[in-house]
């Protein structure tokens, strides 16, 4: 936190709730770690012999959220305090019944996180083989290959042009979006779904203006939105190598705009890469395509895990389904 955010703030005990008053007061979290917190957050420390701060955190996300909303109507950013908050009743069940209902929706969660932690490290696999190969040139055979100013024999310097063409997005603004399974990928990645398609899977996204320098490698038909660059022709590279290709070359990307950050494409296509022998580009995409799958799949698994959490949530909530 920055230093006027420690001066208005005290050391809180592991197990607190955590609530944001300001920005978006939508985010609730249970801390598991004794930490400072800045003056947008109020802290609650459960009695234990009252509450599970699991089952309040779980209360607060399906009823307590839609009534904070009365208290700032209209306000260009919500700012909740905690009298307002303490001000909020809901009916609770007995200490123990919240504890059984915090740990079937806790499971969900935990199964949840250990999806995105694993498809976190094979992300990290398939990005430090990258390194390895073609950035450290330690790729299989290396040993035993001749180099030319520290360019290996076979390998060439190519405009980034050469191996790719990138293409500004297509608007589609909210009001003109249909209910659908095709995902809108922009800079920030997927923010909702459409029922048409502009683009065909695989495909490779990065951030035109907004964010920029995260590479998006979208397994199914898509929408990039103006908001993005997308590759509309790899040009016979295979696409899990070209978003690895495009990730290094664009982890270093720094906007002129300091209000608005943006990247042209015209620029992008000039970056000089470097470019290995194909034999060598296809066994590392193999490798990378199936760690792609492998992400889908758990990604998918997170959907349904997500739907169904979400189901059981207000009706456990509610009383409704009995544990």
């Amino acid at each position: 936190y920055s230093e006027a955010g420690l001066e208005q703030s005290r050391l809180w005990p592991a197990g607190t709730l955590c609530i944001t008053i300001a920005a978006n007061i939508a985010d609730t979290t249970i801390l598991g770690i004794e930490a400072c917190f800045p003056d947008s957050v109020i802290g609650f420390i459960p009695d234990k012999d009252k509450a599970d701060a699991r089952f309040v955190k779980y209360q607060f996300d399906a009823t307590v959220q839609r009534r904070v909303q009365q208290f700032t109507p209209g306000a260009a950013q919500d700012n909740l305090s905690e009298e307002k908050l303490l001000s909020i009743d809901f009916l609770v069940p007995e200490v123990g019944e919240q504890g059984r209902i915090a740990d079937i929706l806790a499971a969900y969660d935990d199964l949840i996180e250990n999806n995105r932690r694993r498809m976190a490290l094979l992300e990290d696999a398939a990005r430090q083989l990258y390194r390895d190969w073609f950035v450290r040139l330690r790729f299989p055979g290396h040993e035993h290959t001749c180099t030319n100013v520290g360019i290996p024999a076979g390998w060439h310097r190519k405009d980034l042009g050469q191996i790719v063409t990138l293409k500004r997005g297509y608007d589609l603004p909210t009001s003109l979006r249909v209910e659908g399974d095709v995902p809108i990928v922009s800079s920030s990645g997927i923010t909702g779904f459409h029922n048409e398609k502009k683009a065909t899977a695989p495909g490779v996204v990065t951030g035109r203006y907004g964010t920029i320098g995260e590479v998006y490698f979208v397994q199914r038909d898509y929408w990039p939105l103006n908001t993005a660059l997308y590759v509309s022709d790899f040009k016979g590279n295979p696409p899990a190598y070209v978003a690895h290709l495009l990730t290094y070359v664009l982890g270093g990307t720094q906007s002129d705009k300091a209000a608005v950050p943006g990247v042209n494409r015209n620029v992008l296509h000039c970056l000089s890469v470097l470019a290995p022998r194909k034999r060598l580009i296809d066994q590392f995409a193999e490798f990378a395509q199936l760690t792609y799958q492998q992400i889908h799949i758990l990604e998918s698994a997170n959907e349904q895990l997500c739907a169904a959490r979400d189901l059981l949530l207000p009706r456990l909530m509610s009383g409704e389904i009995a544990v």
